[in-house]
This record gives structure tokens, C-alpha cells and sequence, in this order.
């Protein structure tokens, strides 16, 4: 528009620019060389000089945690150890007992075994609790004791564990243990196909694109794809699942960052499967990162209907870097952004409250933007169902039954009781509930609801200052009433804690197969994405086709 201004100050602008740049990274790497060299000098002082012997890898990890801590929970640092596991969760296979476990205290809690791999083919169970693995106790053991569990192919561990009450032994095989995106994938009629992504390993797509296609074959021109409780995963795997249902050269995701070389934009680059398929995506709020990915760009490309619950909100990127021996860095590199330009990340970690805690954008600062046909989404916050279903939230009273693992620890106690069920499937009845709210007392089992860890802590408060005497009377009262608000709301919520009764129930006897078997006949979120696929008008205009 002023040629004569642009040639006359474009060069002087330009290297003005140069010298801002490179005395702004001069400054950066003094300051960062100086912290080093402060920290370097401090770290030797305390370790040679502190009155007690001390641990210099014990407080390095220390140090290296809380100073990540204070970033964001996806910023992280991996020992030798953890990068092995960071392997096996982005590639999904592994040497192994193919089981999902987890440590309690000085316990390691099977959480459920997959179906004939080595945890299983030894009869392990659901809710056994190893104590022993080798000639290793676990109470003794402080660091990842799953660990202890894994090896070549075909070593033989021997391992010590509870069941009810009673102490056994066995001799667990390991195996190739392969861990599928894809868990199964069906027909709910004759014409609507059902696909579950439960995460975003490097086979993912690979594994959608095998069973689209199956299912197209077997006659399905309608799909499901089931994203709940799908944690995320790798990007360039969520990008290539939108091509199998979009054109190629679509933009699915944006990422920027502060640091120019991470500012990309990501395309779809194969030729898709099907643009024309009728699609329906679930989701909840347990859908997190490459799901939002899925989820938000094909809803902004207006290529799906959403449906469920708003989901996690996730909207940023780790890149891996790896370290001297043997150690990695997860870091936080960029933000995510969907087709019409929206980040859903739904936590700030750059401003938190007085405890630490991440402050979550209020939905009045919400902005709008519009998706290729011009419906109105909006960031901050997840992705938003085209369609919202009340059973795919989650009530606070039923995140504590699962937090605290009411139904888990029911569950186990149900399937020892009851256990020539064999392939009939469970059904809760209400004489099963109020033997699962009569369990939950018994076991004080405690729900940790954040009135309750309130009313705890005010206690211990109490206690300090000497006056919890003075208060015991109230302190009781509160206590009592808070008991039986949690006893209305088991009752209130009492349809959709039977239902995850019932799910845990399933796959104590039918595995996870058995499980989606019962979902795509019985679900209430997957009948009605059916009913949205089988009505056209209603698919059309929620999509302004």
C-alpha cells in the first residue's frame, strides 16, 4: 500500500528485530547458566555439609519434582525406569502378565486381568492383592514394584498374594502382552457399526481403519465410535483417525507455543476410507487430549455428532526430550487449537489460587466460534456435545465410589459370593444395593467429598489448637448430618452407581469383551446415538447438511 515506506524501512526493521532476538536469548542463557550454577553450589553445600548423612539421588528427584510441580501435571521427569513404561504405553506392546494393577500401600492391587494372558492363565483375579514377587515383599519394596513383573519372555515368577482373606501362591508365565486401541468393535443392528478407541498407541489408527472397513464389509452404513474414558495419546494418531472420515489436506489441529518451531499445523495427508458415512462420537469427561483432537475437529468440520458429556479439556502438547542416562522430559511445548480456532484447554496452570491449585475459565469468558457451516462451539473448557445425555456425567458422590473404590472392593466381595454365574450376565437388584450401601458402612468405606476432607481437617485444626473438645459436640452433629446427606444422595444417584455396579459385575465374569457385548445392547448413551444416525433429519440439521 506505501511501497516507498516499505523499501526505505523494511531493512533497519528487519535487523532491528535480529537484535532484540539475540539479546533476549543472551539474556535467557545468562540467567539460566546462573541458576544452574547457584543450584550446582547449594546441591554440593547441603550434601557435604548437612549434620546427617543424606541421599543426593533422593533429593535431586525431589527437587526436579517440585520444581516441575509448579509448571503443569503433564510437564514430567522419567527415570531409566519410567521411560521403559512410557515405551510400552505409546507402542502398547510389552513383556509382561497382562493385567491392569495398581499399588495400595504395601500392596499391589490386581485391577483387572486380560483375558488369556499370564496373570489370568495363573487364575488371578480382580481384587487380589500381591504382597510377594519373588523373594521380594512388597511392603519392603518403595519404588515401582511393577516393575518386578515384567521380563523376557517366558520367565517364571513366583508370586505371594491375598484373596478374601486367605493368603495363595502361584507361578505367573510372562508373554508378549499386546495391548489393543482397539479393544472390539461390533454391529449394534444391521446397519450401524460400533468401534471402541480406548487410547492413542502407535496402532490406533490402523486399528479404527481395519475395523471401519470389517464393518462396512459386513454391511454397517452408520458408525459409532465410542472415545469414553479415552485418556489420549499420540498426535500424529488422532490426526490420522480423522482421515479416515475426511478429505485429504484437511486441517485438524493448530499448535502454538512461544517457541517458533513449534508452531505447526497439522493436515490430514492420506486418502480417507469414507467422507460420507454417517458419524456419531461419544464422550465424557474422562475423554482427554488426541480424544478432544477426534472429537473437536471432525464436530468443527461438521463431519460428526458429538454426544455426552463435556469432555476433559486438554489442550496442550508434550514433546518427550531425552536426557543423560537414560532419563527423558515429557514437557508441555505448545497449545492445541481445533479447525475454527479454539483451545479447550479448561485449566490455567499459569495462574493458581493460594493453594497451588490451577484456576479452570469461567464459562462467561468462554469465546464463540463458528464450525465450516457456521454452528457456534465454543473453548475453554472441552468439547461440548452437539447433544448433552445427564447419564454421561458423573454425580460427585459417584466419583468418590470410584475414587475410594466402593464399587471395586463390592464387586469383588459380590463375585466370591456368587460365583457359578458363569456367562449369565449380573443384574443388580435392589435387594443388591442395599446390600452395597450396608457394605460400604461396614467396611467404612468414606467418600472424601470435599465437604467431608473439610470437615476432617478443621478436626485436626481443633486438635492443634487444643479446642476439639469444645467443638466435639457440633463437630459430631456436622458429621451426622453430613452421613446422612451421603445416604440421600446413594439413594438419588442409586440408577447410575447399579449401572457401574453392573459393569464391574460384567467384567468380573465376561472380561472386557463381555462388557461392550452388554453395552451395545443395553446402553442408554450408545441407543441413543443409534436413534440420532437412524433419524436423517434430525443427523442433517444438527450438522446444517
Amino acid at each position: 500500500m506505501y511501497p516507498y515506506f516499505k523499501k526505505k524501512f523494511i531493512i533497519p526493521t528487519v535487523a532491528a528485530g535480529f537484535l532484540f532476538v539475540g539479546a533476549s536469548f543472551k539474556d535467557d542463557f545468562f540467567e539460566i547458566a546462573k541458576q544452574i550454577e547457584i543450584f550446582t553450589t547449594l546441591f554440593k553445600a547441603v550434601n557435604t555439609n548437612y549434620v546427617d548423612e543424606t541421599n543426593p539421588g533422593d533429593l535431586m528427584d525431589k527437587a526436579i519434582k517440585s520444581m516441575l510441580g509448579s509448571l503443569d501435571p503433564y510437564t514430567v521427569y522419567f527415570n531409566e525406569q519410567d521411560v521403559v513404561n512410557f515405551k510400552i504405553n505409546n507402542t502398547g506392546e510389552y513383556t509382561g502378565i497382562g493385567a491392569m494393577i495398581a499399588r495400595k500401600k504395601d500392596r499391589l492391587i490386581v485391577r483387572e486381568p486380560y483375558k488369556n494372558y499370564p496373570a489370568d492363565k495363573a487364575g488371578l483375579k480382580a481384587g487380589d492383592e500381591i504382597i510377594q514377587i519373588g523373594d521380594v515383599l512388597i511392603a519392603d519394596f518403595k519404588d515401582d514394584a511393577s516393575q518386578l513383573l515384567k521380563g523376557t519372555k517366558n520367565t517364571k515368577i513366583s508370586i505371594k498374594y491375598i484373596r478374601q482373606g486367605k493368603t495363595f501362591t502361584t507361578e505367573l508365565v510372562l508373554d508378549e502382552v499386546d495391548i489393543k486401541s482397539v479393544p472390539f468393535f461390533g454391529k449394534i443392528d444391521e446397519k450401524t457399526g460400533y468401534i471402541v478407541l480406548a487410547h492413542f498407541s502407535r496402532k490406533a489408527s490402523n486399528e479404527v481403519k481395519d475395523a471401519l472397513e470389517k464393518l462396512k464389509a459386513d454391511g454397517a452404513t452408520q458408525i459409532v465410535l465410542d472415545l469414553r474414558g479415552n485418556p489420549g495419546g499420540l498426535l500424529n494418531e488422532a490426526i490420522d483417525i480423522c482421515n479416515l472420515f475426511v478429505p485429504k489436506n484437511e486441517v485438524i489441529v493448530t499448535t502454538k507455543s512461544r517457541i517458533e518451531k513449534h508452531n505447526n499445523t497439522y493436515k490430514t495427508n492420506k486418502e480417507p476410507v469414507d467422507t460420507q458415512i454417517p458419524l456419531a462420537i461419544l464422550v465424557n469427561g474422562r475423554s482427554a487430549s488426541a480424544s478432544e483432537i477426534v472429537s473437536g475437529a471432525l464436530q468443527d468440520l461438521d463431519r460428526a455428532v458429538i454426544l455426552g458429556s463435556r469432555s476433559f479439556g486438554k489442550g496442550l502438547v508434550q514433546r518427550s526430550v531425552d536426557l543423560t542416562y537414560g532419563t527423558q522430559l515429557k514437557v508441555t511445548i505448545s497449545r492445541y487449537y481445533t479447525p475454527s480456532g479454539r483451545c479447550i484447554q479448561a485449566l490455567d496452570y499459569a495462574h493458581k489460587d493460594k493453594n497451588g491449585v490451577a484456576q479452570k475459565t469461567d464459562a462467561k469468558n468462554f469465546n464463540a466460534f463458528k464450525t465450516r457451516k457456521g454452528r457456534t462451539v465454543y473453548d475453554g473448557g472441552g468439547v461440548l456435545p452437539d447433544i448433552e445425555l445427564d447419564e454421561a456425567k458423573m454425580s460427585p458422590i459417584t466419583t468418590a465410589l470410584l475414587k475410594n473404590d466402593g464399587i471395586f472392593d463390592y464387586a469383588t466381595s459380590y463375585y466370591y459370593k456368587n460365583p457359578n454365574l458363569g456367562d449369565k450376565i449380573p443384574t443388580v437388584t435392589d435387594a443388591d444395593y442395599s446390600t452395597f450401601k450396608q457394605y460400604l458402612k461396614t467396611n467404612k468405606i468414606t467418600f472424601d467429598t470435599d465437604t467431608e476432607v473439610a470437615l476432617k481437617n478443621t478436626l485436626a485444626a481443633a486438635k492443634t489448637e487444643k479446642i476439639d473438645e469444645t467443638i466435639a459436640p457440633e463437630y459430631q452433629q456436622l458429621l451426622n448430618a453430613l452421613e446422612k446427606s451421603e445416604t440421600t444422595l446413594l439413594d438419588k444417584n442409586q440408577k447410575e452407581i447399579r449401572n457401574l455396579i453392573q459393569e464391574e459385575l460384567i467384567k468380573r465374569y465376561q472380561y472386557q469383551e463381555g462388557l461392550y457385548q452388554y453395552y451395545i445392547k443395553n446402553n442408554s448413551e450408545i441407543k441413543r446415538a443409534v436413534n440420532v444416525l437412524n433419524n436423517q433429519t434430525e443427523y442433517k440439521t444438527i450438522l446444517k447438511m
